[in-house]
């Protein structure tokens, strides 16, 4: 067999890059380790880290149409032909161009999973981790869009028609139970093993009501109970430990994308949601761009004493000397805090004027002094506080005891007092603090009945607009594609 060259693997897991030359199919297929293995799969796996930590896709609509983040137009700053205003206030159109960002990411991850499954079928541990990974961007996919096109790797259809949304479902389902048992039960945060197949397969049971019709508490929390009782994970005693810029070993953190500034670049949070005088805070290579602020009422919906408000970025912003106050030059004549830079919880509108400082900014994730405008940090897909919350839910949907033991070990960790009573309100907050600025709010705000709620800048929403609309691409380019309700 010829030579694989493996690139070492620096401090936030970054893909492994390796060089396979003059090797054909069969010398694979014939000398197949278990390091060649991690080699091909990891063409998949780059897809999902692909734009998932970046602005304009999925991880953006399902934030940005949520009463957690929004994207206040400042003149002609952040106007983009209204994209974001739409998004928040859930008018958005089959045209606006982060729908059709979020399906072909989706669609991504699908197409290079089956490719590899298509070129090796007979190495079949390779095949059930791709078939779970699959099912992941299928989640994303009934998630978002409902009614989707399944594509296994034996299909040869050039235009697949929409399957309902059960039938993907059940797609998903079949492909976590009839090949979880095979991944690695090893703790392997960059890549799907046992327990995070679990924890797929929680999510889905759990959202199983608002995808068929028909609730699964009891099937979401056997799926959790397999992970807590046998699984790796625990809370990692430092919560800000999760997202620091080498969070590899959080005993938290069950599935990540290993972001790495030179070799796995595309998250900046940190550039979508600064200030552009935030650069001399933490001496950053480029300028922010101003953008992603938390509402006002989301930022209230934490005591002062929860150490997870430090998760949004307040007040006088200074140099990276911590004493040099940032000046903003530009700041309008109008703005109360005048040129001094104070990030204020109010927001005076949406659009047009928006003050250039106000709202709370993401502050979740470390930001290293001199940071390019690509982090370090991995980003976690799922943790292990949200599998205690989830429980706890899954729990309470029946009606049992004991589902506050594991809300208040969230909250321990946060330093503020225990429950004593759950109510659908106080989950849906909790999960909001815990989980804030991580992709998850519009899927649990859907499942609370509250996503159609009026918030600020937003009116109350029609429940179509619980689904986002196939995009306008999609629908010209394959025509057998049926487009949602109520677009």
């Amino acid at each position: 067999m010829g030579t694989v060259i493996a690139v070492a693997m620096g401090s936030c897991w970054e893909l492994e890059q390796e060089v396979l030359s003059g090797i054909t199919q069969e010398q694979l297929e014939a000398n197949i380790t278990p390091e060649l293995i991690e080699v091909l799969k990891q063409g998949a796996y780059s897809a999902v880290v692909g734009n998932w930590g970046g602005h304009g896709g999925l991880y953006s609509i399902n934030e940005v149409s949520t009463d957690e983040l929004v994207i206040p137009q400042k003149g002609a700053d952040w106007d983009d032909g209204g994209v974001w205003l739409r998004n928040h206030r859930h008018t958005w159109n089959t045209i606006d161009g982060p729908y059709n960002g979020a399906w072909t990411y989706s669609f991504g991850i699908v197409a290079q999973a089956n490719l590899l499954m298509q070129q090796f079928p007979e190495i079949d541990e390779l095949v059930a981790e791709l078939k779970v990974l699959r099912a992941l961007s299928y989640l994303w996919l009934i998630d978002n869009f409902g009614n989707v096109p399944i594509v296994r790797e034996t299909d040869t259809t050039p235009n697949p028609p929409n399957n309902t949304r059960l039938e993907v479902f059940q797609f998903i389902e079949s492909s976590i139970l009839e090949n979880a048992a095979m991944l690695t039960r090893d703790n392997t945060r960059t890549n799907l093993n046992f327990w995070t197949a679990h924890m797929i397969l929680a999510k889905l049971y759990l959202n199983a009501e608002v995808y068929t019709g028909t609730e699964r508490w009891a099937d979401a929390e056997a799926a959790l109970d397999v992970i807590i009782n046998e699984g790796p994970y625990g809370l990692a005693p430092n919560f800000f430990a999760n997202f620091a810029t080498n969070n590899q070993n959080s005993p938290e953190n069950m599935y990540t994308l290993p972001y790495d500034a030179n070799n796995a670049g595309g998250f900046n949070i940190h550039h979508m949601t600064l200030h552009y005088g935030s650069q001399q805070t933490f001496e950053l290579q480029a300028q922010p761009w101003n953008g992603y602020a938390a509402l006002e009422d989301f930022y209230n919906s934490f005591s002062d004493d929860d150490i997870r408000k430090s998760s949004l970025r307040e007040g006088p912003q200074f140099a990276s000397d911590g004493v040099t106050p940032i000046i903003d030059d530009a700041v309008e004549p109008n703005d109360p805090d005048g040129p001094p830079l104070n990030f204020t919880p109010n927001i005076n509108m949406l659009a047009p004027n928006a003050f250039r400082q106000a709202g709370t900014r993401i502050n979740k994730f470390e930001i290293q002094l001199g940071a390019a405008p690509d982090l370090n940090n991995d980003f976690p897909i799922y943790r292990y506080a949200d599998v205690l919350l989830m429980k706890a839910e899954a729990m309470w949907r029946q009606n049992k005891s004991g589902a506050l033991e594991y809300v208040n070990q969230v909250r321990a960790r946060a330093n503020v007092p225990p429950l004593t009573t759950l109510t659908p309100e106080a989950l849906l907050a909790e999960r909001g603090r815990e989980l804030f600025a991580e992709g998850h709010r519009r899927s649990d705000l859907i499942r609370f009945g509250r996503y159609n709620a009026p918030w600020w800048e937003k009116p109350a929403s029609p429940t179509t607009r619980n689904l986002f609309p196939i995009p306008n691409n999609q629908l010209l380019s394959n025509p057998n594609l049926t487009q949602n309700p109520g677009y």
